[in-house]
């Protein structure tokens, strides 16, 4: 285990500024913006904003003030960051970022959790922070070998806890982070005191999985195929096709990512009512910097073709749920309550997939309530 300071090549920088200044844009059919997905003129003015304003030292200086690390787990190079909270007794908890996020995403809660009085919390609150980047995403490695699959990574992340040394957890995770946090609670329940969701998948409990749900939730469940065609056939079948391409135009990846921070927030279609420039262009650099969208995008397919999307089986450890209203994939409650031991359920007034990072202070007061009852 190595301390790891990020500090990308300025020529990385200038590459990527070259590049920007070359994007190539066409004109889009007459309507509204964003009907055919990413409005040209939106996206031809973020670049020309990250070409000439966006500064990723700021951003470099704001990862820096947390303590990261790099570690090799049966073969395989994890990236973490590890914030610990000066309360000895704090519980340590694993959080769990998803695509196209990354530990970006938690800039504005990690130091919440672990130094809750000073903001707005208890002692009695603090956590131990430990935060990886998935294999393939940001400054881990990507697998050099297929069968990096969510429970494989599970796997990977509780074995970082027993290397940390810690016996008793906590887990949290959205998105992809959701599902392999469910996957911890498989693996590794005998060492997690809870989980806490922000993205809520589960399989339908068999027959009659529909009654008794309620009209809001019924129509959730009627757009989960819009949500699958939109972006994760391509991503479960060809993602080297589409990786190849975003690797190479950083116009197109802003393009690809930018649409989905759109379409999977409550922003009215305004994402900069949700999330600054620099918020966006920030997760999106990572990602450039990296060269690891193409490698991101292999999750999809790895655990499409494990069938291992939705865990494997009933969870027993305890199980919170935040359910955002901008997420696109919420499944019924009650499905919830089938997979996996729902002790707390919280239907939130606002926010959406990232909302770790749009709306922190309700993602905070929630995992500090669930993980109150199970410490």
């Amino acid at each position: 285990m190595k301390s790891f300071v990020i500090d990308i090549p300025q020529a990385t920088l200038d590459d990527l500024n070259e590049r920007l200044s070359r994007s190539r844009f066409f004109d889009p059919l007459p309507g509204q913006p964003w009907e055919c997905g990413t409005d040209r003129n939106y996206l031809e003015e973020l670049c020309r904003y990250w070409r000439e304003e966006f500064d990723w030292r700021a951003q470099e200086r704001a990862l820096n003030r947390f303590e990261h690390f790099h570690t090799d787990i049966d073969g395989q190079g994890l990236h973490f960051i590890h914030a610990r909270s000066k309360h000895e007794n704090a519980l340590p908890l694993l959080v769990t970022h998803g695509w196209p996020g990354s530990v970006l995403e938690f800039m504005k809660v990690i130091e919440p959790l672990t130094d809750p009085e000073a903001h707005g919390g208890s002692a009695d609150d603090a956590f131990h922070v430990v935060c990886p980047s998935l294999p393939g995403y940001g400054f881990s490695d990507a697998p050099r070998e297929t069968g990096c699959n969510v429970k494989r990574i599970a796997e990977l992340e509780a074995a970082l806890m027993a290397e940390l040394g810690y016996a008793r957890y906590g887990a949290q995770g959205g998105d992809w982070g959701a599902v392999i946090t469910g996957w911890l609670g498989t693996v590794d329940a005998e060492h997690l005191a809870g989980i806490h969701l922000n993205m809520l998948v589960a399989p339908p409990p068999g027959a009659g999985a529909m009654d008794g749900v309620p009209p809001e939730e019924l129509a959730r469940v009627a757009g989960l195929p819009a949500v699958q065609n939109t972006y994760m056939t391509v991503h479960n079948t060809n993602p080297d096709t589409l990786g190849l391409a975003l690797n190479d135009s950083p116009a197109g990846l802003a393009s690809w990512i930018v649409h989905k921070f759109r379409e999977w927030t409550d922003c009215g279609g305004d994402v900069e009512s949700a999330f600054t420039r620099d918020e966006l262009l920030a997760n999106v650099t990572l990602y450039w910097v990296t060269a690891t969208i193409g490698s991101s995008l292999r999750i999809y397919w790895e655990t499409n073709r494990a069938g291992l999307a939705m865990g494997g089986g009933r969870v027993e450890v305890p199980t919170g749920c935040a359910s955002f209203p901008g997420e696109p994939y919420r499944v019924p409650r009650k499905w919830m309550e089938a997979a996996f031991n729902v002790t707390r359920f919280t239907e939130m007034p606002r926010g959406g997939h990232f909302a770790a990072l749009q709306v922190p202070d309700l993602w905070l007061d929630d995992v500090r309530a669930f993980f109150r009852d199970v410490r």
